[in-house]
């Protein structure tokens, strides 16, 4: 015979827990967090080769475009250090990317403990959203690659009598640190419903200063993107935007619930 399941009480003193077991909680998520970037990392090691190929032969492409014949372009390593070097980077960055959603799974699971029944179950939702909102920027990000290369590649024959020669797997650290930033960046609007869905602010004040919102969605994109240039902001900042204003109407539909089930238990 099933066991009924007691329900979920509100009362936060039923889920206070002592520091040592917040400290024990924390080094749980810790261990699993770095054992399972440790993992990727390993397996960021035996990718580096094809993924470094596809990139590096999407830039090279890119570039060459650009350059329409008037430079010529080379990837050259400087000392003998630097391959292995790279590689390393490469990897690590790589395995960061693979585990990112885990990392944030992990996150979430450590915050949902310690808040009431009625604030775990929109973690619960939230966490998997969460993953998918990283996987949707970094795909976004995918898409825009080749033409954000491209421009910059279209400045070089400004320059007359100019070759290009740079570090070897610059381009491509680049393109996996934008599809890093984009991923974490998508993460903005989640945050912003998440935190009013806790009562620290009302989807009305929102929505009366959403402007200034933007305007600082647009500022955080120019600080995130690693290239600083007006493309990729843009590309981050006005996605980021609209998910912004969703948030906002996610929280307005939040906030009727809860105001209508606190009326049924006033009635009751």
């Amino acid at each position: 015979m099933a066991v009924k399941k007691a329900p979920l009480s509100d009362d936060p003193e039923d889920y206070r827990a002592t520091l040592v077991e917040h400290l024990e909680e924390l080094r749980t998520r810790l261990f699993r967090s770095v054992s399972v970037l440790m993992v990727g990392w390993a397996a960021g090691w035996f990718l580096e080769p094809t993924i470094y190929a596809y990139f590096a032969a999407m830039v090279s492409k890119a570039i060459v475009k650009s350059l329409d014949g008037k430079a010529n372009y080379i990837e050259v390593f400087f000392n003998t250090t630097e391959a292995f070097m790279l590689k390393i980077q490469l990897a690590f960055i790589i395995g960061l990317i693979l585990t990112f959603p885990f990392l944030l799974l992990q996150a979430w699971g450590f915050i949902a403990p310690g808040l009431k029944a009625s604030e775990r179950k929109p973690i619960q939702r939230l966490a998997p959203l969460s993953a998918f909102l990283f996987i949707l920027g970094a795909s976004m990000c995918w898409l825009i690659l080749p033409k954000a290369v491209g421009w910059f590649a279209s400045y070089v024959p400004d320059f007359a009598g100019v070759q290009l020669h740079q570090h070897a797997g610059v381009m491509v650290f680049f393109c996996l640190k934008l599809l890093l930033a984009f991923g974490v960046g998508f993460q903005l609007p989640l945050i912003v419903w998440l935190l009013g869905a806790f009562g620290l602010y009302e989807s009305a004040a929102l929505a009366k200063h959403w402007r200034e919102g933007a305007f600082g969605i647009f500022i955080l994109a120019a600080i995130v993107t690693p290239s600083n240039d007006w493309f990729s902001m843009l590309m981050m900042a006005i996605p980021l935007t609209l998910l912004f204003l969703v948030s906002i109407w996610a929280l307005r539909i939040t906030e009727g619930r809860k105001k209508r089930r606190l009326k049924i238990e006033e009635n009751d």
